[in-house]
């Protein structure tokens, strides 16, 4: 490989590295709050119950802290999103 070629690739990693970089530093600075099985009921208006349930069916997404589960914010808005999704689809 040439020396320009290397120059060119090296200044081309550079530049996508710091955009990355850039694109990820409001994430960085503010982490995804984590709210308890209580908290995303109350958020998604059903019950506890329901939300282990869609939790079981690989619907909304949760981490286990501990004992504990916890459902991400961001799960909620993909859950409702999703869901938003499944009622523009024509019934078969």
């Amino acid at each position: 490989m040439s020396d320009r070629l290397a120059a060119a690739l090296a200044e081309l990693v550079d530049a996508l590295r710091a955009d990355v970089i850039a694109e990820l530093a409001p994430i960085a600075k503010a982490p995804d709050r984590l709210l308890s099985v209580d908290e995303a009921a109350n958020a998604l208006g059903i019950g506890r119950t329901a939300v282990y349930g869609e939790i079981q069916a690989d619907r909304l997404r949760s981490i286990k802290v501990g004992r504990r589960r916890l459902v991400p914010a961001t799960a909620i808005a993909t859950y409702i999103g999703g869901r938003a999704g499944d009622a523009r689809r024509p019934a078969a």
